[in-house]
């Protein structure tokens, strides 16, 4: 018998194929319901029963966090007063893994009747529901992850990626960005991240302003005073001469031992620091600060001059 690990293999395994199993499905007709989406004046109508109704929630809620104004309509609903959401400017997405779903394809004559297209996902290029589609995108699959291939498993899985395939592909046309994203997602701490600019949370009084010519002995006193474990060199116009860390302190001494105490920030600093403007997202400044493997960055003004500076601390909101 199987171990549980093995079995749970098998199952990411499977589903792991369902997948990739896709990639050679996609075809002319894929490119033509995405744009249909992409035109729609209106919203996307996404329908769906069961299992497929859950995937299909779930697509319609990606949609609309992405762009793509998006609502979940259940079938069995729609002879009960939810109709009354869809207009000819719309367009549905049908969900169905067998494309025959008595309770779907009774809805569908009356989307036709609307004359509203119908972009239909199923397993079955030949079913019902493909037929009277405007488009339609197929997701068949082998067989399911489940050891009886009965279960919802890898259908499902296949929908709910080419749902997030729709949605990326969507994404990327709008020319979606980053605040754009946060705007539908203000609460959380992504919509913090990037929403909040620099301006936000820098630190702009007290800084750690050194001379370059002042001698490393007296520099590490002013450095631990600025409790930002580095000093801030400027020119005379107040633009940024060079940055150096305490980091680059205890380096410079290892290197020069007894010397040390004869050198001046000047040798030790970095003449070209990372800096953002005012304006910069958290989202944007994190990523500085990773990709140089730094933990502050400074923040000037259009002349360049020094304004704040962004420690990694106040990043973490």
């Amino acid at each position: 018998m199987k171990s549980i690990r093995e079995i749970a293999t098998q199952a990411l395994q499977d589903e792991a194929q369902a997948l990739t199993d896709l990639i050679p499905l996609l075809d002319e007709q894929f490119d033509k319901a995405v744009d249909l989406m992409l035109h729609c004046s209106g919203k996307v109508i996404v329908t769906g029963v069961g299992k497929s109704g859950h995937v299909g929630a779930k697509i319609a809620a990606t949609l609309s966090s992405t762009g793509t104004p998006a609502v979940f309509v259940n079938p069995l609903d729609a002879y009960h007063g939810d109709l009354g959401v869809i207009t000819k400017d719309d367009v549905v997405l049908a969900l169905s893994n067998s494309g025959q779903t008595d309770e779907l394809l009774r809805f569908v004559p009356i989307i036709i009747h609307m004359e509203v297209p119908i972009i239909g996902m199923s397993g079955n290029p030949k079913s019902l529901l493909a037929k009277y589609s405007t488009y339609h995108i197929n997701v068949k699959v082998e067989k399911e992850a489940c050891p009886l291939n009965l279960a919802p498993t890898s259908s499902t899985t296949a929908a709910l990626a080419m749902g997030d395939a729709l949605a990326i592909c969507l994404m990327e046309l709008r020319n979606f960005k980053p605040q754009d994203f946060a705007q539908f997602h203000p609460g959380g701490e992504l919509g913090k991240r990037l929403l909040t600019t620099a301006a936000d949370v820098m630190l702009s009084e007290n800084l750690p302003f050194i001379p370059a010519t002042m001698h490393l002995g007296e520099a590490i006193i002013k450095v631990s005073a600025g409790k930002l474990g580095l000093g801030i060199s400027l020119n005379e116009d107040g633009t940024v001469a060079g940055v150096f860390t305490d980091g680059d302190i205890r380096r410079a001494m290892e290197r020069w031992q007894a010397a040390f105490f004869d050198h001046t920030v000047s040798d030790i600093m970095t003449r070209t620091p990372k800096t953002v403007t005012a304006d910069a997202r958290i989202s944007d400044i994190q990523r500085v600060m990773n990709d140089n493997k730094i933990h502050n960055v400074l923040v000037v003004d259009e002349k360049k001059r020094i304004i704040g500076v962004v420690d990694r601390y106040a990043c973490d909101i």
